[in-house]
């Protein structure tokens, strides 16, 4: 059976293809929603909700397009959701970012620095900036896009992108030192 035909069984509430689907597309899913999210429960949580959304959803999906990439709007706007109902995200409004210098890529040594430290990086920066990052460096959401899915100006938006690469960039300069140190 092809994905094309399973979709079209989950249009149907089949239960065993919709458990396909969800067999397919959780691992990624979920990789996704752990960017997004503070901790492993928080993810779990997110992908639970994104795929009863997908589900509810799925009707609206014409084939047109990534499967996988319309599942992946509704993680992204799921976890979004989830961030704006749990609190405010306390978006700082940036009047000027001139004040912020272009950050220089990060250079790290990856036999020091694991995926695993810079996801948990990652997830340590305050809501906003995680966010802003995510969608910006691993999503590739133009600085509209985002302004649009926040309620911020571009701005802001460049702004927080700015101090989020900026902390990312010295805790991993901290970490490399004291690894290098001992």
């Amino acid at each position: 059976m092809n994905l094309k035909e399973i979709i079209a069984q989950c249009c149907q509430q089949n239960i065993k293809a919709q458990a396909k689907v969800y067999q397919l597309f959780s691992d990624k899913l979920f990789g996704l929603c752990l960017k997004y999210s503070r901790n492993y429960e928080d993810a779990q949580d997110t992908l639970q909700d994104s795929f009863l959304t997908i589900f509810k959803k799925i009707k609206q999906y014409n084939n047109k397009g990534s499967f996988e990439g319309w599942m992946k709007r509704i993680a992204i706007n799921t976890a979004l959701q989830k961030y704006r109902e749990k609190s405010p995200l306390q978006i700082v409004k940036e009047e000027s970012i001139e004040d912020i210098e272009d950050i220089e890529e990060v250079e790290y040594d990856d036999s020091i620095i694991s995926v695993s430290f810079l996801l948990e990086t990652i997830q340590e920066l305050p809501d906003r900036y995680r966010l802003i990052f995510n969608l910006y460096v691993l999503d590739k959401f133009s600085h509209k896009e985002i302004a649009k899915m926040l309620q911020i100006s571009e701005g802001t938006s460049k702004s927080n992108l700015s101090r989020a690469r900026l902390l990312l960039k010295r805790k991993i300069e901290v970490y490399q030192k004291m690894q290098q140190e001992a």
